[in-house]
């Protein structure tokens, strides 16, 4: 079946006998076509069909009022928290989204900028897959001056504007928590260290063993992917350890709730016999039982700052690139699974 003609302002000038100005004016509420003009025009406008090729008219104007975003994921609540922050700022402003993502492998996010690229988008917000070593694929932005955010996965380093949390902090705090509660053989559980938000995290854990007077055994820490089966993977090389730990710092909360769920099949009591705290406060961390201490990650603010941050640059209010890291506030929620030292003997 053949596509039908889309109506152009022509097609409508002809029908009323006026000229396609006229009617691009009069579609526009331009003030000098008269308001009984301006009605004869839109109600033919909408009888005919007419839609309003703004894709094409932004092209004209070098925008096309769409922002291009990259994430790492898709099923994760930190990052629709994220994108749900984005989304409101950005309609706000009437601006799109286009949104990809790109399986954790840098390949994908290679080939995921470079569509948006030729899609024409007017600014780039992107947190990096597990084994992005460079940036040479954002590049191509940066050389027709098209702004790009990164957040929460960055490179430290970087020049440009990012926006992330105090990992470290974060990490050095849940860790300090459990040596509060008594805790003296701590066991972390992170992934991949060439991401910021993993090494930061354990960077801060080794700092408040530290500070503690504790001494940071390599063996204690575990480095592994967060989905199910990596989880089960940890949890099992945890009771494996001799002794076993008697608190556990795991950087992401799905992954502390199946490692938890693993240690409680095995018969341990948490938190009397390993305390744990988990990082994100995800939904899981309030059902599972105990309930979760952990790390409150405020994606949805950070979805807003960094929209906020590149529209703002699209409008000429201020320059990102004059901005290097912007850092939001995060804090430690306590609950059931850390407090060892009001869980008795089971």
């Amino acid at each position: 079946m053949s596509r039908e003609k889309d109506i152009t302002i022509y097609d409508i000038a002809d029908k009323l006998g006026v000229s396609p100005s006229t009617v691009s004016r009069a579609l526009k509420n331009h003030a000098s076509i008269g308001s009984s003009t301006r009605q004869r025009i839109i109600t033919m406008a909408n009888d005919m069909g007419y839609q309003a090729n703004t894709f094409a008219s932004n092209l004209r104007k070098q925008k096309t009022n769409t922002i291009g975003i990259i994430v790492h994921e898709l099923n994760s609540n930190f990052i629709t928290s994220v994108l749900s922050g984005i989304e409101k700022i950005a309609a706000q402003a009437n601006y799109d989204l286009i949104i990809a993502h790109s399986s954790e492998t840098s390949k994908k996010e290679a080939a995921n900028a470079s569509n948006l690229f030729h899609k024409r988008v007017d600014g780039l917000i992107a947190s990096l897959a597990f084994d992005t070593d460079n940036l040479a694929h954002f590049k191509q932005f940066r050389d027709k001056n098209i702004p790009v955010i990164f957040f929460d996965r960055v490179f430290e380093e970087m020049e440009g504007t990012k926006v992330v949390i105090n990992n470290f902090k974060a990490g050095y705090d849940a860790t300090a928590h459990l040596v509060d509660q008594g805790c003296t053989r701590i066991a972390c559980v992170t992934s991949n260290l060439k991401r910021n938000v993993y090494s930061e995290r354990l960077r801060g854990y080794r700092q408040a063993l530290q500070d503690k007077g504790m001494h940071y055994d390599e063996k204690l820490t575990i480095v592994d992917g967060l989905a199910e089966e990596d989880a089960i993977r940890s949890a099992k090389k945890i009771l494996a350890m001799k002794p076993l730990p008697d608190g556990l710092f795991i950087t992401n909360d799905f992954c502390a709730a199946v490692i938890m769920q693993t240690l409680k099949d095995a018969g341990l009591h948490i938190p009397a016999d390993i305390a744990i705290v988990g990082f994100n406060n995800d939904v899981i961390s309030k059902v599972i039982d105990p309930k979760l201490t952990t790390i409150n990650y405020p994606g949805f603010e950070m979805g807003q700052v960094v929209a906020r941050n590149l529209l703002n640059h699209l409008r000429g209010g201020w320059n990102i690139n004059h901005t290097n890291t912007v850092i939001i506030k995060s804090e430690l929620i306590i609950r059931g699974s850390s407090l060892k030292k009001n869980a008795g003997p089971q």
